[in-house]
C-alpha cells in the first residue's frame, strides 16, 4: 500500500488511499507525475482508472440497489436491502476527486500548450465525473475543490443547480473547441483519436451526447435552466452538435487483458462468489426472450438433485428467514474476463434519451423508432443478434408509455456505473418489487450520505451543505429530483 496525498479537495480527506495492485499507475509508467508532463500524458490513466472504477461501481453498488444481483445468501444489512451508510460512498468520493485533480492538471497543461482538443477533452471528462458525483450526493465541492495551491483546504459545497449549469455550459464550450482536422499527440483509449481524425469526431459526439444525458437528468428544472432550449439546439443541428449515430460511436473502454489493460476484477471467481442474479433482472430478460440470457447468467439448479431448472434468480430483499430449495442463477463469470468492453456512455443510452424526449414532446421524431433503435443497440453492443420479429413480443413492443422506455433503458444501462439508479430516482421506473425484506421502509434511497472524511476534515462546510439540502440522509432528494 502506498499513500497518495491528494491535493485540493482530497486533502480534506488527508486520507491514505489504498493503491490497488491493479492500478494503472503501478503497472504502467505514469508520465503525468513528471515535473513538466505533456498534456497528452494525462489522458490514458484517467480513462483506464475511471472507466474501470465505473465498472466496479456498477458491480459493487448499482447491481445491488437496482436488483440486478444480490448477496446470496443474505440475512444482513446490505445495499440490496437499501441500507446505506456514510461509508458506502467513501471510495467513490475519494476516487472521483483524485481523478478530477488529474483532469484539472490536464486542463491547465492544455491551456499552457495552446491545445484546444485536449482542453475540450478535459471539459468532457470533468463533466462525466463531476455529474456522477453530484448525482450521488447532491451538493458537493467544485469551484473551491482541488485548490491546495490557493491554500483552500476546506472547500465550500456548490449547489447542484450551479454545478449543472456550469457543466452544461462547459460542454457547449468544449464542442466549439474541438478541431476535428487534427489528431491527438498521445494514446486515447476511448476513440483512438491519436491515430485518426475520425476519433476526434467521436469525442465531439460524446461531448454532445453527454450534454443530452445531463439535460435529460434535469428535465424537471426547465425554467430554472433553459433545458428544453438547449436540448433542441443540439438535436436540431447535427452539423454543429453531432451526437452518437451507432454503437461504434459510443464511449467505451476496451480491455484486452494484456498489461496494462487488465480487467478491473483480477479473479473472475470473485465476480460470482457469494452472489446470485436477481429475480427481477432475470425475469425481465426472460420475458423478452432476450438472446443474451446465456451471456449474462448461469442456470439455476435444484439443491436436492442438482437438476437444471433454467434461468431463475433470487428475489432481491427477500424476507428474513426465507429458505430456498434451489441454487439461483448467477452472473456469468465471462462478464469479468478479458477481452471485455467497459461501457462509459453507450449509443443505446442516447437512443432511449431521445425516445423519452420525443415521448414527452420536447423534440420532434418518433419515440417508437428511437426506442426500437435503443433496444436493438443494447443487444448488439454485447455481440448478440436481434431475433426476427423481436418486437412482435408484447413484452418488448413499444406501448406508448414511459415505463416501457425506461424498463428497456434499465436493461441497456447494465454495467454503466450508477446510471440505472439515477434514472430510477428521476423517473420512478422500472418499478422494483419489495420482496419483504427491504429496509428504509422499502423506499429507494435518493442519495448516498456524505462520507465520513468530510465530517472530520471539513465540518463547517459539511454542516452548511447538509442543512442546505434538507439533511444528510438517504431520503433527501437532490435538486434535480425535487
Amino acid at each position: 500500500m502506498k499513500k497518495i496525498f491528494l491535493s485540493s479537495l482530497i486533502v480534506i480527506a488527508v486520507a491514505c488511499l489504498n493503491s490497488c495492485d491493479r492500478s494503472f499507475e503501478d503497472i504502467n509508467t505514469d508520465t503525468s507525475r513528471i515535473k513538466a508532463p505533456s498534456v497528452g500524458s494525462f489522458l490514458v490513466p484517467i480513462q483506464y482508472e475511471m472507466g474501470s472504477y465505473g465498472y466496479n461501481r456498477a458491480d459493487g453498488f448499482t447491481f445491488d440497489i437496482m436488483q440486478v444481483s444480490l448477496p446470496f445468501t443474505d440475512e444482513g444489512n446490505s445495499v440490496s436491502r437499501y441500507y446505506l451508510t456514510e461509508s458506502t460512498g467513501n471510495g467513490f468520493w475519494n476516487t472521483s476527486y483524485k481523478w478530477l485533480k488529474q483532469i484539472k492538471e490536464m486542463n491547465e497543461a492544455a491551456k499552457k500548450e495552446g491545445n484546444n482538443n485536449y482542453l475540450a477533452i478535459s471539459k468532457v471528462l470533468n463533466a462525466w465525473i463531476m455529474a456522477n458525483l453530484t448525482d450521488a450526493y447532491g451538493d458537493v465541492p467544485m469551484t473551491e475543490a482541488l485548490r491546495l495551491e490557493d491554500n483552500i483546504l476546506r472547500p465550500k459545497y456548490d449547489k447542484q443547480k450551479d454545478i449543472y449549469t456550469f457543466l452544461i455550459n462547459d460542454l457547449k464550450e468544449a464542442n466549439s473547441l474541438f478541431d476535428t482536422t487534427k489528431t491527438l499527440s498521445e494514446n486515447d483509449l476511448f476513440f483512438q483519436a491519436n491515430s485518426s481524425t475520425a476519433g476526434m469526431v467521436k469525442w465531439k459526439k460524446f461531448c454532445n451526447s453527454l450534454s443530452l444525458r445531463l439535460l435529460t437528468r434535469i428535465l424537471k428544472k426547465n425554467g430554472e435552466v433553459n433545458v428544453y432550449e438547449r436540448i433542441n439546439q443540439i438535436v436540431s443541428d447535427p452539423v454543429t452538435y453531432p451526437i452518437f449515430q451507432n454503437n461504434a460511436d459510443g464511449a467505451t473502454l476496451d480491455i484486452s487483458g494484456v498489461a496494462p489493460l487488465l480487467p478491473p476484477i483480477a479473479r473472475p471467481q470473485d465476480f460470482t462468489t457469494g452472489r446470485a442474479a436477481s429475480e427481477f433482472f432475470v425475469e425481465t430478460l426472460k420475458s423478452n426472450n432476450d438472446p443474451r440470457l446465456s451471456l449474462f447468467f448461469s442456470k439455476a439448479k435444484l439443491l436436492k438433485d442438482n437438476t437444471d431448472i433454467g434461468y431463475k434468480g433470487a428475489p432481491s430483499g427477500y424476507a428474513f428467514g426465507t429458505t430456498f430449495d434451489y441454487q439461483p442463477s448467477n452472473l456469468n463469470q465471462n462478464l469479468a474476463k478479458a477481452p471485455l468492453k467497459i461501457l462509459i456512455m453507450p449509443y443505446a443510452e442516447l437512443q432511449f434519451i431521445l425516445s423519452e424526449l420525443a415521448f414527452r414532446g420536447i423534440i420532434s421524431g418518433s419515440a417508437q423508432t428511437y426506442y426500437e433503435n435503443g433496444v436493438k443497440a443494447t443487444i448488439e453492443q454485447w455481440g448478440a443478434v436481434v431475433p426476427a420479429n423481436y418486437f412482435a413480443n408484447p413484452k418488448v413492443a413499444y406501448d406508448g408509455t414511459l415505463e416501457r422506455i425506461m424498463l428497456q433503458k434499465y436493461v441497456g444501462l447494465f454495467f454503466v456505473d450508477h446510471q440505472q439508479w439515477y434514472e430510477k430516482r428521476r423517473t420512478g421506473f422500472p418499478v422494483l418489487p419489495n420482496n419483504g425484506g427491504l429496509l428504509n421502509d422499502g423506499k429507494m434511497p435518493e442519495r448516498i450520505p456524505y462520507p465520513t472524511v468530510t465530517k472530520v476534515q471539513n465540518y463547517d462546510n459539511y454542516a452548511a451543505a447538509s442543512q442546505a439540502i434538507g439533511g444528510d440522509n438517504v431520503n433527501t432528494k437532490v435538486w434535480w429530483n425535487q
